[in-house]
């Protein structure tokens, strides 16, 4: 069987990760897998570029450009939509001819347009496509947060100004993926339980299968290791507990720092002495412009991309918090489960399938920086501490190891061909 993983970045955001991740889990079980991105990252035989860089890049920046001028040249929700209107097409590509199965995963800013699609669907091979987030049952939104008209007929999105230069994009785009879904079938694949329920929703899936397979970890590389060798080497204080916040992008509002920020006064003005006990330690971009803001001392990382000292963070602190507004199923938190670390998340997405409520860590109720402060005490000082991180482990190597993830994308494959009639 062979199979073609297609994702925009081999290494840079979640879905990349968690698509990298799969690729390697499939391979160390007999698959022939490859991956075909438009940004390579390493040098591994088995991951294809397709693209110049200025396809690449005109893709990128034309759509970006269309949906700025439709958004009334503002540059607000500018990434947080999609509109696929310019992309690659990958039919051409050796990798795609010899594949028997097409894995799509996040093909978004100029990797595939709609058209794209709809000529990978007209080749007749299986396609399986994993949604990292709503997009592919929305017209043009990631996350539609409060919005449900995706379950009827999406238009007039929230999200961009009313009255756009072109009309009424998010209806159009809808229109297109409605024709480009009829009488054509795809394995869709739901990361999270919360947004295979969401999906099944959407009035452009109704017709479509969609099932929930957890993305996978790799145990044998994140796990935990000495948290004084890891405090040491990190240069973090070895006689404080240590709170880690993790984004590729951490002034994302999305991503939730203002609650952080507020539930970390609440705990000081509940105990000044708090502020002698703990810091905070922040892993990923901008993060010193975040760090000014924290009412604690704080500890800047900034963005880090080698995977043995992303494990020597992870273990080296007490407690990863996530106050993310939006989720699906966040590596973040399988990654600080699998080194052990008990989480505290807002019930919200696909979290409260990953933190189990007072069994490895604390799920808050949604944006109550209250309840997020309690669980960050509950952690650092009402719990056994070295339980939760037990769970965390039991947790992970039960649900996300590369094994069991792999064999059920597998068995999805076997039925996707059989139900073409594809032989191999």
């Amino acid at each position: 069987m062979r199979v073609l993983i297609v994702n925009t970045s081999e290494r840079t955001g979640g879905a990349a990760i968690a698509a990298s991740r799969l690729a390697k889990a499939l391979i160390n079980n007999g698959v022939q897998a490859k991956m075909l991105v438009v940004e390579k990252n390493t040098d591994h035989l088995y991951v294809a570029t397709v693209g110049g860089w200025f396809r690449k890049t005109w893709s990128f920046v034309y759509e970006r450009f269309v949906i700025w001028l439709n958004n009334l040249f503002s540059r607000k929700n500018l990434f947080a939509v999609s509109i696929a209107n310019t992309g690659i097409d990958i039919t051409k590509t050796p990798e795609f001819k010899e594949a028997d199965v097409i894995h799509l995963h996040w093909i978004n800013q100029g990797m595939l347009s709609l058209r794209g699609i709809r000529r990978i669907l007209d080749s007749g091979k299986p396609v399986v496509w994993t949604m990292h987030d709503l997009w592919p049952a929305t017209a043009i939104c990631h996350y539609p947060e409060r919005c449900e008209r995706f379950k009827s007929h999406c238009r007039e999105c929230g999200m961009l100004h009313k009255g756009g230069c072109l009309g009424d994009l998010a209806a159009r785009v809808w229109k297109r993926k409605k024709a480009m879904l009829a009488s054509r079938s795809i394995s869709f694949v739901a990361c999270s339980r919360w947004l295979c329920s969401e999906a099944r929703q959407s009035a452009l899936l109704k017709e479509q299968r969609i099932v929930s397979i957890p993305n996978p970890i790799d145990t044998r590389i994140f796990h935990p290791v000495d948290k004084v060798e890891a405090r040491k080497q990190l240069q973090l204080p070895e006689d404080k507990q240590i709170i880690l916040f993790v984004s590729q992008k951490v002034t994302d509002p999305r991503k939730g720092m203002d609650y952080l920020i507020e539930s970390l006064n609440r705990l000081l003005a509940d105990d000044p002495s708090f502020r002698e006990r703990a810091v905070v330690a922040i892993l990923g971009g901008q993060a010193e412009e975040i760090a000014e803001r924290l009412p604690m001392e704080a500890y800047p990382l900034g963005y880090v991309s080698e995977t043995k000292r992303i494990v020597a963070i992870y273990s080296a602190v007490d407690l990863f918090v996530t106050p993310s507004l939006s989720d699906n199923l966040p590596n973040t938190i399988m990654e600080a489960m699998a080194c052990g670390v008990p989480c505290v998340g807002f019930k919200v997405g696909g979290i409260p399938e990953m933190i189990d409520h007072l069994k490895n860590g604390y799920v808050a109720n949604y944006c109550d920086a209250a309840d997020f402060a309690n669980g960050i005490r509950w952690v650092l000082a009402g719990a056994d501490w070295n339980e939760l991180s037990a769970a965390c482990l039991r947790k992970v190597h039960t649900c996300y190891s590369l094994t069991s993830v792999s064999l059920r994308y597998t068995e999805l494959y076997s039925q996707a061909l059989a139900s073409k009639n594809y032989k191999i």
